[in-house]
């Protein structure tokens, strides 16, 4: 089966028992089976053991991709099957499909996670899943893994830059002390320098008062 990227769906299906004769053109699920108006009774013993072995398998292909359709909801399309002419002219299901919609949701991994889980929860919903079944259950699995590498990089860049512009708020703010602190201290030197360089005759007269 070819990667995801390039299938744009695939199909879960039950594969034909082999040794069973040439079986008729499929048709959907919808077309009723043609039953026979000859009685069972009038059977060889051989017919009536194949003719209990398709009925056998006809539920089981059935409750299979029923099952399959059920789990795959909006993802799921019509079930299709594959007939077989028992040996009392009836029509039996030996083989069907439901094909599902396997491919991801563009630029959105959250939502093709959650899609893919609900692909590979409808690959492996029958009792007895086939090899079909679990491949598709495989590549569902592998896009949920690549969609969640995909989601903690969109996360990790986003810390980033989130810490980015932490830091550059925090480099403005030390600045802006470092700049207000500056200010300050001119303010005090130039305080300072004032008192310091006022008339000797202010200074003079003062300390004649103190004597």
């Amino acid at each position: 089966m070819n990667a995801l990227s390039s299938l744009p769906s695939a199909s879960l299906y039950v594969n034909t028992p082999v040794g069973h004769p040439a079986k008729e053109p499929s048709e959907g699920s919808g077309t009723p089976v043609r039953r026979s108006s000859a009685p069972d009774q009038g059977l060889s013993a051989e017919d009536l053991k194949k003719l209990t072995e398709l009925k056998a398998r006809d539920r089981e292909v059935r409750a299979h991709e029923a099952a399959h359709q059920a789990a795959g909801g909006q993802h799921a399309g019509a079930m299709s099957l594959t007939y077989e002419r028992g040996p009392d002219g009836a029509q039996y299901a030996v083989g069907g499909e439901v094909p599902i919609d396997v491919s991801p949701i563009a630029e959105d991994p959250q939502a093709t996670i959650e899609k893919m889980r609900t692909v590979r929860a409808a690959a492996l919903a029958p009792a007895e899943p086939s090899s079909q079944d679990r491949a598709v259950a495989a590549q569902a699995m592998q896009t949920i893994l690549q969609a969640q590498a995909e989601l903690s990089a969109d996360k990790n860049s986003g810390k980033d830059s989130a810490a980015k512009i932490k830091g550059n708020t925090e480099e403005s703010t030390e600045n802006r002390v470092q700049s207000l602190a500056s200010r300050q201290a001119n303010d005090t030197y130039r305080s300072v320098s004032g008192l310091t360089g006022e008339p000797d005759s202010q200074q003079s007269g003062f300390l004649n008062v103190l004597v």
